[in-house]
């Protein structure tokens, strides 16, 4: 098998390579040029949701999936917005601090007690929600510092903003530090062979609580920038952004089992659910077309990640080899 035809390096390319081609496609259908700010809209929709797909893509790199990040972006945007109200910075600071406080304590009880990232992460979301609610009154809250929200969103280059291109370095860095680090070799290592890789002298533990960690801050982080951007605070953002978040992990590469799986090739996901949003808005789709466009998507990529369809598709070949 050769380099580009494995499923980390194929899925990712095929998909982002045919949105893009989609998007291109679409003054077909409008009967109207795409501007810069089409571009500029889909690379929002990256800022909005990559934070939550990085940090939901690493913990399923190593074999987990932390359910939890959605009720960390809440809660980290909402402490940035109830105690950022004329100082944003304290209240970047303390939803980055929460953020790492909860990605900790979820990696030291996965890791010591060796059970299932799945119940844990449940219940830290549910808690988080309800911390979230319990903080806002179960209301919308109000950011005052227009001045931060204009800012965040503002043009750059006429298709960034400064949101966009912070995720963007984020993604990048993180890239840099997962491919050429004995770190990035040790997540994949845990998530192929957890027992196998214990024995060659991994320590998981250690591995598992920083993943968490991460994960927790990325989070947090981007719900921050988000209410920052929005001017507001939702207790509940729904489970929607989980969703997206899991099919553009899919969609970059990322196994369900564990193991294989890229920070490039989640940047690859991201922008491909970020630009198919874009699609959707510009062709004004119905909602529920864009729902079972993303059903399809994740029925046809958890398919292609099938070890029983794999090995089929290789005996296949070989009988008409």
């Amino acid at each position: 098998m050769t380099r580009f035809s494995r499923p980390e390096v194929l899925v990712p390319g095929v998909a982002l390579g045919a949105t893009i081609l989609l998007f291109l496609a679409l003054p077909l259908r409008t009967g109207q040029l795409l501007t810069p700010f089409d571009a500029y809209n889909a690379l929002q929709v990256l800022a909005r949701l990559g934070p939550l797909i990085l940090a939901l893509g690493l913990t399923m790199i190593a074999g987990e999936f932390d359910l939890s990040v959605v009720g960390t972006y809440a809660f980290g945007g909402m402490l940035a917005v109830t105690y950022g109200q004329g100082h944003w910075a304290v209240g970047l600071v303390l939803a980055l601090a929460a953020g790492l406080v909860v990605g900790v304590l979820q990696g030291v009880v996965i890791a010591r007690l060796r059970i299932s990232s799945m119940p844990v992460t449940l219940a830290t979301y549910i808690t988080l929600l309800g911390a979230t609610s319990s903080l806002s009154g179960g209301l919308s809250k109000t950011f005052d510092d227009a001045g931060v929200t204009l800012w965040v969103d503002r043009p750059v280059l006429q298709v960034f903003s400064p949101r966009s291109l912070l995720v963007l370095v984020v993604f990048l860095v993180l890239a840099a530090v997962l491919a050429g680090s004995r770190w990035g070799r040790e997540v994949r290592a845990i998530g192929g062979d957890r027992r196998a890789s214990r024995v060659s002298g991994v320590r998981d533990d250690r591995l598992l609580v920083g993943l968490f960690a991460t994960s927790g801050l990325l989070a947090a982080g981007g719900g921050a920038l988000l209410n920052f951007s929005l001017g507001s605070a939702n207790p509940d953002p729904g489970v929607q952004p989980l969703i997206l978040a899991a099919v553009a992990a899919l969609l970059g590469g990322v196994s369900l089992a564990g193991g294989r799986g890229s920070v490039l090739g989640l940047l690859a996901g991201a922008l491909t659910i970020a630009f198919l949003a874009q699609i959707v808005t510009v062709a004004a789709l119905p909602t529920y077309v864009s729902q079972l466009f993303y059903a399809l998507l994740l029925a046809g990529v958890v398919a292609v990640d099938a070890p029983g369809l794999r090995r089929g598709a290789v005996r296949l070949r070989k009988a008409w080899g």
